[in-house]
């Protein structure tokens, strides 16, 4: 039976300092005075670490648990009710999914620690604890802690369990198995597609033999399961390429890094240079009207003051036009030999978690296919394949998790963009 303790910011131990092994759930009152907890809840949510194997009877437990801490502390509006420390090796399939279920239900986040294992139905129940509280910024509702591991595997049966209740018929016995298969492989896809994961997330997993172990490793991973990783610094890069990880994580199909051309904007040039690829888009659409004869006038966009005016005014009335935050790049893909531009970026180089992008469409710009998470934006920094928290080694020994730059730098083209009339003041 898992192991369920609550507490209120840093009272709950750490591991292998005191924690509790019987299988005991430590009450709100028995956890901290009253005045501790009514001076600390305005700052954190309350805290709760599961620790052991997960049985039957655990997601009771712990929905009592959660039941009471909501009379204890009622939920202030978007903000989770509360965190939840996972270690455990895994255990009862159901269980992990009821688990999942309750965390999604009662808005608490889940956390893997740095010195934890959260494998098998442990895994399956984080799936479920990614909550995010309104304006959450890095690395806050984030869920494993660089160094911590998580795997999942394959479901298997307890033919012990299932001899012994078909000992007197072996026909019953192999029937009670495939229905018992059945209903596990269905209750895994219907979770996987309740969680919003990809269809293939079930699929993968049960094609696996039970003993092998998918960890979450990269940073395509992290984002196709909508978890976030805690400790993940900006990778070190040059911007052009962070640009380009960027412009690629929110395509709705991503392209190989080989195929991919990048163009820096000059400073002063990148608010006309957008209104010309508005232009662009209105003349391919044989637009007229007051803005196509706005863009077409000399004395607007030769004029740096006009342009900024149309530039805010344009993204006011909600034109896909990019905040200018930082450097700025036409990010272009090389489709057997035709150059055709995909997104325009911006970069803060001072916060990995601001930049704007949008993408190029046949008739003008338009919003990212795909997002990135809300509290864990510089995830799109990295290119998808990079590994931001390295499986345990085949020897047994730990391994630091490889950064970007530890890897070759994937080798990207560049291209000077074609200039125009000059601006003036």
């Amino acid at each position: 039976m898992a192991i369920l303790v609550l507490a209120v910011l840093c009272i709950a131990p750490a591991p292998g300092t005191g924690e509790l092994r019987a299988a005991t759930i430590v009450s709100l009152a028995a956890s901290a005075p009253a005045a501790l907890f009514s001076r600390t809840v305005a700052v954190e949510s309350p805290r709760l670490r599961l620790t052991g194997m997960i049985e039957p009877g655990d997601a009771e437990r712990l929905r009592d648990l959660l039941d009471k801490l909501k009379e204890l502390v009622p939920p202030r509006p978007g903000m989770p009710l509360a965190s939840i420390e996972l270690s455990s090796l895994g255990g009862d399939l159901s269980e992990g999914v009821r688990i999942g279920e309750l965390l999604r239900s009662y808005r608490v986040v889940a956390v893997v620690r740095k010195q934890d294992l959260c494998l098998s139905a442990c895994a399956l129940a984080l799936l479920g604890g990614n909550t995010v509280r309104t304006g959450a910024a890095y690395p806050f509702d984030c869920n494993v802690e660089v160094g911590g591991k998580v795997a999942f595997h394959n479901f298997f049966l307890d033919r012990s369990h299932l001899r012994r209740l078909t000992s007197d018929d072996p026909i019953a016995s192999r029937l009670q198995g495939f229905a018992d298969g059945r209903s596990g492989a269905a209750m895994l896809i219907k979770y996987a597609a309740d969680m919003g994961l990809p269809p293939a997330f079930a699929a993968n997993l049960m094609a696996r033999p039970v003993e092998e172990f998918q960890y979450v490793e990269t940073i395509g991973e992290f984002l196709a399961l909508n978890l976030c990783p805690i400790g993940l610094e900006r990778p070190r890069l040059p911007l052009s390429h962070q640009a380009a990880n960027v412009c690629n994580n929110s395509l709705a199909h991503p392209v190989p890094l080989s195929a991919i051309i990048v163009g820096q904007i000059e400073p002063p040039r990148v608010g006309r240079y957008m209104l010309e690829r508005v232009q662009d888009g209105l003349n391919a659409a044989r637009a007229r009207g007051k803005l196509a004869d706005q863009l077409a006038t000399w004395s607007v966009m030769r004029s740096r003051d006009e342009i900024e005016k149309l530039y805010d005014d344009l993204r006011a009335a909600g034109v896909a036009l990019p905040e200018i935050v930082g450097p700025t790049f036409e990010v272009a893909v090389n489709e057997a030999g035709r150059i055709r531009a995909a997104c325009y970026v911006s970069l803060s180089p001072a916060d990995p978690d601001r930049y704007e992008v949008v993408l190029q469409g046949p008739r003008g710009f338009a919003e990212a296919v795909r997002k990135p998470p809300a509290n864990a934006r510089r995830l799109f920094l990295y290119d998808h394949q990079a590994v931001a928290n390295r499986r345990p080694s085949s020897d047994g020994r730990e391994r630091v998790a490889v950064d970007v730059e530890d890897r070759q730098t994937p080798r990207l083209g560049s291209r000077q963009l074609p200039e125009r009339d000059a601006l003036r003041p």
